[in-house]
């Protein structure tokens, strides 16, 4: 027994660090944009620009990573993605020009594609091969590593405003989380395929069970996979509108001092991170069906009554209310799509990006059309739709399909594989 709980706790750390690794290397560079716009004489559109490439080649990457998964595994797709991460920090303080480095930001939205879909795998691997509810903690891990981030920053920048030392040392620092992490990552992510359950297995676990890694190719999606997606998409425009929106409506329709304005963000930020420690204990108390449809409707409606009311603290109560009602959100929808396959995996994760893409954007056509109330009462809207493709999607338990024992961590000594 204690051998399994070390195992766990070895693979659970492990991925745990593949997601503070995501969340440091994109704060770093985004950090510093004040610092890359000067260096190339750049203006606010092509700072925009430059970050929608980034989020375009995240979007872009589906097909691709929906390949290198059923031919590499979890495992090595998240390494070799983790590894282009890094080169990414070396290469941009050094790009030559503008569309050099907009080249170096799309490959970067790419491998940020491929780990983001590769660790997700992992964690809801872990979850069934153990049993236990891990997903929402490992996404608090995320939001860890863009706090580290920064702090980074921080303390760089009070040596040297260098950004070939900042990104070199930030580099250097996620090498080493790598190399800690890559031993105890899970050797084995696959599920048991549709035709391997019996046949006279529940319907929900040959519904739950996902396709076989030997299939090749894209297919088209089921019902059940658009709709996880389409939670996906309004999960991550209610995330992505808070963050951009929030500062904005306290300051212009709340009439908030400059100084509390960026209030709405640490709230909702905060919020999130300490709903995300706890959420695992929810969902396996409640399920995760549960878990996202309340946490929606509580993100929805909570931020509706604050609209109507008015005011600083009934809208900082909403913002609250969005923080904990979407935390536990995406790990959920991550987890019941890796049921489902890479391809469900990848399409799900994709529709994401696209929600965090676009969202922002129709919020801003929406206040700039009818005010900043509507663009975030559009907000709420979005987080009550989650709830009512909650409804639709077979909610997958830890005891759906038979986990197979716990796959055994390659040793630390074991060398990288030659086509890594």
């Amino acid at each position: 027994m204690f051998r399994v709980r070390d195992e766990y706790r070895r693979a659970h750390l492990a991925i745990a660090a593949l997601f503070l690794f995501l969340g440091f290397q994109y704060a770093t560079w985004v950090s510093r944009l004040p610092a890359l716009r000067t260096r190339l004489g750049l203006g606010e559109a092509e700072i925009g620009l430059l970050l929608m490439v980034c989020g375009i080649g995240a979007a872009v990457s589906f097909p691709l990573v929906t390949v290198l998964m059923k031919r590499l595994g979890s495992r090595l797709l998240s390494v070799l993605s983790a590894l282009a991460l890094a080169a990414v920090l070396l290469a941009l303080p050094v790009a030559p020009s503008y569309p050099v480095t907009l080249l170096v930001v799309f490959c970067d939205g790419v491998a940020v594609g491929c780990l983001n879909v590769a660790m997700n795998a992992q964690g809801a691997a872990l979850e069934l091969a153990h049993g236990r509810t891990a997903m929402s903690r490992l996404h608090a891990t995320f939001s860890g590593g863009s706090l580290l981030a920064a702090l980074l920053a921080s303390l760089v920048n009070a040596f040297t405003t260098s950004l070939q030392v900042h990104f070199g040392v930030a580099a250097a620092l996620l090498l080493l989380v790598l190399g800690l992490a890559r031993p105890g990552l899970l050797t084995d992510d696959r599920q048991p395929a549709a035709a391997d359950v019996p046949a006279d297995a529940p319907a929900d676990a040959r519904a739950n069970a996902p396709a076989g890694p030997k299939r090749r190719g894209l297919t088209l999606p089921s019902r059940v996979t658009v709709w996880m997606g389409l939670a996906m998409v309004f999960g991550t425009v209610t995330e992505g509108a808070m963050n951009d929106w929030s500062a904005l409506y306290l300051r212009d329709a709340v009439h908030a001092a400059p100084s509390l304005a960026p209030l709405g963000i640490a709230v909702v930020s905060v919020m999130m991170v300490l709903a995300r420690l706890f959420a695992d204990g929810w969902r396996t108390r409640f399920g995760d069906g549960r878990i996202v449809r309340t946490g929606s409707l509580l993100a929805g409606s909570g931020l509706a009554l604050a609209l109507l009311a008015g005011g600083l603290v009934p809208t900082l109560l909403g913002f609250a209310c969005v923080g904990v009602g979407v935390a536990a959100v995406t790990p959920c929808v991550y987890v019941a799509a890796a049921r489902q396959g890479a391809d469900a995996l990848s399409l799900v994760a994709a529709m994401g990006t696209t929600g965090l893409l676009a969202g922002p954007a129709v919020i801003g056509f929406i206040a700039n059309g009818s005010g900043l109330t509507w663009g975030m009462g559009a907000v709420a809207a979005s987080a009550a739709i989650v709830s009512l493709c909650a409804t639709q999607i077979r909610w997958p338990s830890l005891t759906d399909a038979p986990a197979a024992p716990a796959p055994a961590p390659i040793p630390a000594t074991e060398a990288v594989p030659t086509d890594a």
